[in-house]
């Protein structure tokens, strides 16, 4: 790790935020900005950064991406403020099984990704990002269905995430043959494979495949329009789009589907959070989206790394002495003050 890649950790002075935001942020007690790169470019994205909140209850993180909105971006400060506030629900396991998540890489480097995850039994894969043919996207596809059955034999599972890039002919032509490159490795769903809910409806229809719905959930006004359309068969749940542990929970249980947890290319100390969802929901768990610490070039705290492909259930909190070793970013600071002063007004807005 070179000294342009190490982890950025420092406080922002609450004296700093305007007299209506830290009214917002009542029992929040202090207030960090992180930035940390990505291992390789991820959905368009080289860098994480974000809010860490902390409150009676512990941390919660606020990481919106930097192309949602005041609005969308609020309900990341409120799950990050449940977190701070509220103590996660009774976990029902110790442990959350996980997937490993395969970046846009080489057929090489997605083999040995899969190899090196800590056993987990379940791939999730990147796939249609654009400039990569259906070609490319198939070596990788094989390359990961031949290391999982290396390593974890027939309990070997690939799950396939389009972000919405495909049109439905697209779909329909593209879903067979990536089921195909998986040989033996069954295909448990593709994710988001269209971006709207009469599209998946469209393609649930037309393929053997299994679909999950991910942003129809986290970024739609009504997140259970996927479940009366019968669009998708699996809910991709993130707790900070959706405004917290409880929140996201509750869509999950109303939906009626199989439920995944997943991250939002958090820290691992929002990935803590996200563990804590996954042990709360109920029956035999699917494998959850939450392995991504080994996207980030460093963290700040502890990562989250599975073993025998499996986070373990627990809060994390982050390395204050991290903030001692960081170089004042001024610049960074003030444009998440700033944000963060968006972000709540639209909160207090929400609960006029």
């Amino acid at each position: 790790m070179n000294a342009g890649q190490q982890p950025t950790l420092m406080r922002v002075p609450m004296r700093t935020l305007s007299r209506q935001t830290r009214y917002a942020l009542e029992g929040v007690d202090d207030i960090l900005v992180y930035k940390v790169a990505m291992t390789t470019r991820f959905r368009g994205v080289t860098r994480r950064e974000g809010l860490l909140l902390h409150g009676h209850a512990g941390w919660g993180e606020a990481a919106p991406f930097w192309n949602y909105g005041d609005v969308e971006s609020s309900r990341w400060l409120a799950a990050a403020l449940e977190s701070a506030r509220r103590l996660p629900p009774v976990p029902r396991r110790k442990f959350v099984p996980v997937n490993v998540t395969v970046p846009v890489i080489s057929p090489e480097e997605a083999y040995e990704r899969v190899k090196a995850s800590g056993g987990c039994a379940t791939a999730k894969i990147k796939v249609a990002e654009p400039g990569v043919s259906l070609s490319r996207d198939c070596a990788r596809i094989a390359a990961v269905a031949d290391a999982l059955r290396e390593t974890v034999g027939g309990q070997a599972m690939i799950r396939l995430d389009a972000n919405g890039a495909w049109e439905v002919d697209e779909a329909r032509v593209a879903i067979p043959a990536m089921a195909s490159a998986a040989g033996v490795v069954p295909i448990e769903y593709v994710e988001q494979p269209c971006l709207t809910v009469d599209e998946l409806a469209q393609v649930r229809r037309s393929v053997d495949v299994p679909i999950a719905a991910d942003e129809s959930i986290r970024r739609a006004e009504d997140p259970l329009e996927v479940a009366r359309k019968e669009a998708a068969d699996v809910v991709i749940i993130k707790v900070a789009p959706l405004g917290g542990v409880r929140a996201a929970l509750k869509v999950a249980r109303k939906s009626g589907l199989g439920v995944v947890v997943s991250s939002a290319l958090e820290t691992s100390v929002g990935l803590s959070v996200g563990v804590a969802a996954a042990a709360a929901v109920p029956g035999v768990p699917r494998a959850a989206g939450l392995a991504t610490a080994s996207l980030l070039v460093g963290d700040v705290t502890q990562p989250l790394i599975p073993e025998r492909g499996c986070l373990p259930v627990g809060r994390l909190e982050p390395d204050q002495e991290l903030i001692d070793r960081t170089p004042v970013d001024g610049d960074l600071v003030s444009r998440w003050g700033m944000r963060l002063e968006g972000m709540a007004e639209h909160l207090r807005a929400g609960s006029r």
